[in-house]
């Protein structure tokens, strides 16, 4: 007769730190959706998401219990006390990177190229619709100084175009970025300006950022200014200026292809 052979027990604690931290996965995804969908306001998903972080720390604390559980009694399930410290520690990578983006950029959420006269955004009833209301104010003299010690490469793009050819490159490449645009008006008879609204969404959460071009008539071409502001924070964490950057980038390879 063969002897029985006595395994030792699994820690509770490992068990429940991945069932915790699967939760936390399930609860973020659940924010994400809902800010995607636009199903909840962005505080909202924000707090939905910031609930999945906690309940992230929270797994990953049960799960170093369990080691500690598991060093002293010798009990089974370090595997699982690891994954779900794994698991746990990849969701909170995003709260990780907006800390350092936080601790490293300015809190400013509204970037121009022109920082003397940035273009102001249309109050247009279209645009008001669009941007839900909001009328916006130019940035104040704090936030310009931030932008100018931070983003101070930033600068309007200059091209030897008239006008009218400026307006169509920058029309096109906000299109080519994947931007809404509300409004787009050619330029004017008298003073050549031309406008142009949109808005641009965030990758994951898909937020709205509205974004505003000026093109000004100069004596040998054209310039063309652009402004990105969030609608939601007071920073954000470097988008805004990323933005402008990539919408000159597609301005100039636009304008050298033409």
């Amino acid at each position: 007769m063969r002897a029985a052979v006595l395994e030792d027990p699994v820690s509770r604690a490992a068990v429940w730190s991945g069932r915790i931290a699967w939760f936390a996965l399930v609860v973020a995804a659940i924010g994400v959706v809902l800010a995607r969908f636009g199903r909840v306001e962005p505080a909202q998903a924000v707090g939905v998401l910031g609930a999945s972080f906690l309940v992230a720390l929270i797994a990953i604390g049960v799960a170093i219990f369990g080691l500690v559980v598991i060093w002293n009694e010798g009990f089974r399930g370090a595997g699982r006390a690891f994954g779900a410290i794994g698991l746990a520690g990849a969701l909170l990578l995003a709260p990780a990177w907006f800390a350092l983006k936080a601790a490293t950029l300015p809190d400013i959420s509204d970037v121009s190229t022109d920082l003397a006269d940035p273009p102001a955004f249309s109050r247009s009833r279209v645009s008001l619709e669009a941007r839900g209301g909001r009328v916006r104010s130019l940035p104040d003299a704090d936030a310009r100084a931030k932008q100018r010690r931070s983003y101070g490469g930033l600068a309007p793009a200059t091209l030897e175009r008239t006008p009218d050819e400026a307006f169509a490159i920058a029309r096109d490449a906000a299109r080519n970025l994947g931007w809404r645009i509300i409004e787009a008006n050619p330029p004017a008879a008298r003073s050549g300006v031309a406008t142009i609204e949109a808005i641009d969404y965030s990758l994951v959460l898909r937020f709205p950022d509205d974004v505003t071009i000026r093109v000004r008539p100069l004596a040998n071409g054209s310039r063309i200014d652009a402004r990105s502001a969030s609608r939601f924070g007071s920073h954000d964490f470097g988008a805004n200026a990323r933005r402008i950057q990539r919408y000159l980038q597609e301005v100039a390879s636009i304008n050298e292809a033409k």
